[in-house]
């Protein structure tokens, strides 16, 4: 009898083991279909955003300029302009801006665009020196290959097919451009015209007291962090375009301002648009002189001015609440280059500082701002 006692919580442990080890495989199985139904809900998204472009980027252009111009409405509005006056005169102040930039800037660009394919035979034969032992060796490669009869009995037909001209790219990129500008400068006017519009009809929908003073003090929040970030920023590049116009100015560079504006622009896209800018000025630098000493000062100028407003005068300005982790930025750079092209691009940055400011101020998403951020400290243990 004792042995059959000492027998029975050993089978009724065995059984639950039993019974333990039946339920492994269908969790396995549970957590197999949730993964797979993420990664599918994952490309979804992606899919998503890549062909609804045209859709999306206005939108989040607008969005992002609203965030910037919301305080300067806010403030028309205490000395008693009216928000739909305030966005009106906001907007046309863009346009006019935007507009007499192109103007002045068109000639030179149009200049260099028909001097494109001449720049590029100028360059090449100032760098012959460089290119000449390459030649050489495609060359002998080519005598090699003739004397051990290679592809000379089985050639295939050419077929050359017939490519668009760089007119013709251009003239449909700027279409496209106007077309979208024109939407985001419409949908700007009206978020800048409504106001707290959304935020009333958020604070509206929520249910309790508590719930309504946190929207709106997150709402408050993001909005006075994104105009900041997007202010200083957009300072700090006007600065350093204008720096770099002066010097190429005294560099002897030809259409200085040209360079100043396109280095302002880049810096919008971080790490490629500062490759961008000192690769362009180079090639300039050695189409227009002669002499190697001020060829490579152009970019070494451009370099080191670059290095001291991304490494010293950014960060002093920007502070380190709003500092980005720089290995996110190119993992995103990479990303919204790869959906959305050169305006993906331009966006990368003002959106994933967004993406932290929301993440900062919402306790769920607190990790993913870690993630995003420069800096960490570490408590002591």
């Amino acid at each position: 009898m004792k042995h059959a006692r000492d027998e029975a919580p050993d089978s009724q442990h065995n059984e639950g083991k039993a019974d333990l080890q039946d339920l492994l495989p269908t969790q396995r199985s549970l957590d197999i279909r949730s993964v797979s139904l993420t990664g599918l809900f994952i490309l979804a998204i992606f899919y998503t955003l890549y062909f609804a472009r045209d859709f999306i980027l206005p939108i989040l252009l607008a969005w992002v300029l609203s965030s910037l111009l919301a305080p300067v409405v806010r403030a028309l509005k205490r000395v008693r302009i009216a928000e739909p006056l305030s966005a009106l005169l906001i907007i046309s102040a863009l346009l006019g801006t935007l507009t007499l930039g192109i103007y002045r800037m068109s000639e030179p660009v149009a200049s260099w665009i028909q001097r494109a394919p001449q720049v590029l035979t100028d360059v090449r034969a100032k760098l012959q020196n460089f290119i000449r032992p390459v030649a050489e060796v495609q060359e002998t490669t080519k005598e090699m290959e003739k004397m051990a009869g290679l592809g000379n009995e089985q050639q295939a037909a050419a077929v050359e097919l017939k490519k668009p001209g760089l007119g013709q790219v251009v003239f449909s990129g700027a279409k496209d451009f106007v077309l979208s500008g024109g939407v985001m400068l419409i949908l700007l006017y009206f978020l800048l015209a409504s106001g707290d519009l959304f935020l009333l009809k958020l604070v509206k929908v929520l249910p309790t007291l508590d719930n309504k003073k946190v929207a709106v003090e997150i709402y408050r929040r993001i909005e006075k962090d994104v105009s900041t970030y997007l202010s200083v920023v957009t300072l700090i590049y006007i600065g350093f375009g204008f720096i770099i116009g002066v010097a190429m100015y005294l560099l002897g560079m030809p259409n200085p301002w040209l360079w100043g504006v396109m280095a302002a622009v880049l810096s919008y896209i971080p790490y490629l648009g500062a490759l961008v800018g000192l690769t362009t000025v180079t090639l300039v630098a050695i189409l227009t002189f002669e002499d190697v000493f001020r060829i490579v000062l152009v970019p070494l100028v451009y370099f080191t001015v670059d290095t001291v407003q991304a490494n010293l005068i950014f960060p002093m300005a920007l502070g380190r609440r709003l500092a980005l982790n720089p290995v996110m930025i190119f993992i995103w750079l990479i990303f919204c280059g790869w959906i959305w092209g050169i305006t993906g691009a331009l966006l990368a940055v003002p959106l994933l500082a967004i993406i932290k400011i929301i993440c900062d101020h919402v306790e769920q998403l607190a990790p993913v701002g870690e993630f995003l951020g420069r800096e960490s400290k570490i408590e002591p243990s």
